[in-house]
């Protein structure tokens, strides 16, 4: 079953994230394994929001994976240069906003996409919170 490629929503605004592809990434059947996709994900949504937030904000908050959700489209060989990974987030839900990824080649074909849902945590309690509306803004297209 073919699935819609994801894209960005106009008023969202995108992060990149450069990805390596490393000899350990590769699999018995000679591509990216599925779980170093899993990694990619979290990697990207965490240096979303270690860019966007002071040091301050990052220790009274956290985020928490709950979902991950990957298609596969095109195999990323060994030897992949200029990989990135493309990420924004939807609507928030109380404490909770679904990050959608799109991972790319060097020429800027999707090799995977992801939808994840996260939770927004207390850092000391750990206990679910409603995303605070001054956070909003950072996620917005400028």
């Amino acid at each position: 079953m073919a699935r819609p490629q994801l894209e960005p929503r106009a008023d969202r605004e995108v992060f990149e994230l450069p990805l390596q592809v490393l000899p350990e990434h590769i699999d018995a059947n000679g591509h990216v394994n599925n779980v170093v996709y899993v990694g990619w994900l979290q990697d990207v949504g965490t240096a979303h929001w270690n860019a966007r937030f002071d040091a301050e904000t990052r220790a009274k908050w956290s985020w928490v994976g709950t979902r991950h959700e990957i298609d596969y489209f095109r195999a990323l060989p060994p030897d992949a240069q200029g990989v990135k990974a493309r990420t924004w987030v939807g609507d928030p839900h109380g404490p909770r906003f679904t990050r959608y990824v799109r991972i790319e080649d060097g020429e800027g074909r999707l090799c995977a996409q992801g939808v994840t849902e996260w939770v927004l945590v207390d850092a000391t309690t750990m206990r679910p919170h409603r995303i605070p509306a001054d956070m909003l803004p950072a996620f917005e297209r400028v």
